[in-house]
């Protein structure tokens, strides 16, 4: 839901968030809007842009250009295969049941891989598997996610 592009574009970066659910688009679409109305925070929320398309399209020959070519793509799948019996959060269960799972982020990974400049940064839970069983240049671990990370 944008936050961690939040993060990025608070230090320093320009950050283009992509979105193909329509729900998921709406609101946030609608959150940088009157996100960009706050005084406190619309200077960070200038360097966020938004497109509402499936990023599996990046590229000139399948559809969505790019102004210029991103030195890096933070990718988040949304709803990984869980082996675990809980539930996630309810806040996130909801959303789930509206948005759907994400069944082609091996698909996305390999797009991404090349459309970025530099690297490819993926979230994932700490005990998911690497997308496509690619295995990344380096993996960064946090309490409960990891950070693989492609360089390209």
């Amino acid at each position: 839901m944008g936050k961690d592009a939040f993060v990025f574009a608070s230090l320093g970066a320009t950050v283009i968030l992509m979105e193909r659910s329509p729900i998921s688009a709406a609101l946030l679409s609608d959150a940088l809007q009157r996100a960009s109305l706050n005084e406190d925070i619309s200077e960070i929320i200038n360097r966020m842009s938004f497109i509402y398309g499936d990023a599996r399209l990046l590229g000139t020959d399948r559809g969505i250009e790019l102004n210029e070519q991103p030195d890096v793509i933070y990718l988040d799948p949304m709803f990984p295969h869980r082996k675990k019996s809980a539930l996630v959060k309810k806040e996130m269960l909801a959303f789930q049941s509206l948005i759907g799972d994400d069944n082609d982020s091996d698909e996305l990974l390999n797009v991404c891989r090349q459309a970025a400049k530099k690297r490819v940064v993926v979230k994932r839970p700490i005990k998911a598997p690497y997308l496509d069983n690619q295995k990344p240049s380096l993996s960064m671990n946090m309490k409960k996610h990891r950070f693989d990370i492609y360089f390209v």
